[in-house]
């Protein structure tokens, strides 16, 4: 990923950031039950479910880290008066997401 947004330094506040890292974690730890799982033949459906859950938990880390996004980077960009293209990044990521 070479987009410029990715090489942005924060110097701002992420108050979510830690919380967000710590759903990614127990987001990974239960993708590697859930390849354990199919490994070990479980019912499909089951399997479905454990798919569903992480989803859902990718989902809710998503929200935190647009809430922390706003909160943070897109305040910090209006008083430097780069919100232009601030909103442009996010509207592209938005797009890629909400496809």
């Amino acid at each position: 990923m070479n987009d410029n947004h990715h090489n942005h330094f924060h110097n701002h506040s992420h108050k979510h950031r830690q919380q967000i890292v710590n759903r990614l974690a127990r987001i990974e730890g239960h993708v590697r039950s859930i390849k354990e799982m199919t490994k070990e033949g479980r019912d499909c459906s089951e399997v479905l479910l454990q798919i569903a859950a992480v989803r859902k938990a990718l989902d809710n880390a998503a929200k935190i880290l647009l809430k922390d996004h706003l909160e943070g980077c897109v305040v910090d960009a209006v008083h430097k008066g780069n919100q232009q293209e601030v909103l442009a990044n996010l509207n592209k990521a938005l797009d890629h997401y909400l496809k």
